[in-house]
């Protein structure tokens, strides 16, 4: 028997332990909030449930306009739509889910790719204005792992410009920052409430809209652009989320501080084993942010740990322990962007080695310790 198989031998879990698992309150307790949704017959278009989490939402976030949608991709897409932006550049990052891209794509808008900080990976401030052309038009920044942007840094730069910003702020729900509503800033902040977020409505998603009137556009483009029964005032789209989703959301967000106290305990655990481990780098802390557990980053250092990231991908996986490679590929990889000339992979540095090194270990609220330590025990027994 080879080193590796006794290795996967003595580790292998019995379950495959997933990366994420999605919080969800009983079936009974499902069932009976729905009833009334049953007995109004309402399933769609902002009914009561839809209503009350919007309301719910906002006020959670310590802001005042939110809009519910049926999944945050849609919500991105009508986020940038509302600010009436119809041709040109956005800046972006390329360490991204691929919706953040794709949607400037369908909006008829060409993606410039910005750098991004080692420590957080988000979009690097000081690589920024270097990108921004007369093309441009609007910056598309993503809070990171449910780490915060240099949002200072960012909006000093768009001030000067007379850019917009739009957040993709699909990683940061329940994060709090002493400085104020992590929500509150930029044009639109963009949430998604995928069954891989820490909260869920199975799918969905909402923009968080800077003003009243910015709101009014927004609902109005994701209810195909109808002001009235007789009235249609733009192209807009079908964006809207069901009373079924809105629905779970009320409960899950009942539940939610639990799912977030769950998750911090997770990731502090992490941190206990990991950090300062040869090879291994954790996602930087910032003071005065309280984390949502949202992702459990590590930075494997192949020649400091005596293995690669894909290397130690693998064997986990072997284990029963599945881990992700977020960010793999980057956006700037895929076909249809790579020939842009911000996507070259020597305008990346710093993407480009992330997209090499960063693993995402399980975590979610309901992940006992002992599980946390078996993962954690398996990492360190695959250093070389």
């Amino acid at each position: 028997m080879s080193g590796r198989d006794a290795l996967i031998q003595q580790h292998r879990l019995p379950e495959p332990l997933y990366v994420t698992r999605p919080a969800l309150p009983s079936l009974e307790a499902y069932t009976e909030r729905l009833r009334p949704v049953w007995e109004k017959r309402w399933l769609a278009n902002a009914g009561d449930a839809h209503q009350e989490l919007e309301q719910r939402i906002a006020a959670f976030h310590g802001v005042e306009h939110a809009s519910l949608f049926c999944n945050g991709t849609i919500a991105m897409l009508v986020g940038i739509q509302s600010l009436g932006i119809a041709s040109g550049e956005v800046v972006t990052t390329p360490f991204t889910f691929p919706a953040t891209t794709h949607t400037l794509f369908w909006n008829r808008l060409t993606p410039v790719f910005c750098d991004i900080k080692p420590d957080d990976y988000t979009m690097d401030p000081a690589k920024l204005e270097r990108s921004i052309t007369r093309e441009t038009r609007a910056i598309l920044p993503v809070h990171v792992y449910g780490g915060l942007c240099d949002m200072d840094g960012i909006e000093a730069i768009a001030k000067r410009h007379g850019l917009p910003v739009l957040y993709d702020a699909a990683h940061i729900f329940g994060v709090r920052d002493v400085n104020g509503p992590p929500l509150a800033r930029g044009d639109v902040s963009v949430l998604s409430f995928h069954a891989t977020k820490v909260f869920t409505t199975a799918e969905g998603g909402a923009v968080i809209a800077r003003d009243a009137a910015l709101k009014r556009r927004i609902d109005l483009l994701k209810n195909f652009g109808i002001a009235g029964e007789e009235q249609v005032l733009s192209p807009g789209i079908n964006g809207k989320m069901s009373e079924l989703n809105a629905t779970l959301g009320l409960l899950n967000l009942d539940g939610v501080e639990a799912e977030l106290e769950g998750r911090r305990a997770v990731l502090r655990r992490y941190r206990e084993r990991l950090t300062g481990e040869r090879g291994l780098t954790l996602l930087s802390e910032h003071r005065g942010i309280t984390p949502n557990g949202a992702y459990m980053p590590v930075r494997i250092d192949a020649a400091a740990f005596g293995r690669s990231r894909d290397e130690v991908h693998e064997t986990m996986r072997a284990c029963n322990v599945i881990t992700r490679k977020y960010f793999f590929p980057l956006c700037s990889h895929f076909d249809f962007y790579r020939d842009l000339p911000s996507a070259r992979p020597e305008n990346l540095p710093e993407a480009e080695r992330a997209a090499r090194e960063v693993l995402c270990l399980p975590i979610y609220g309901a992940l006992e310790l002992p599980l946390v330590d078996r993962v954690c025990d398996l990492l360190l027994a695959l250093r070389g």
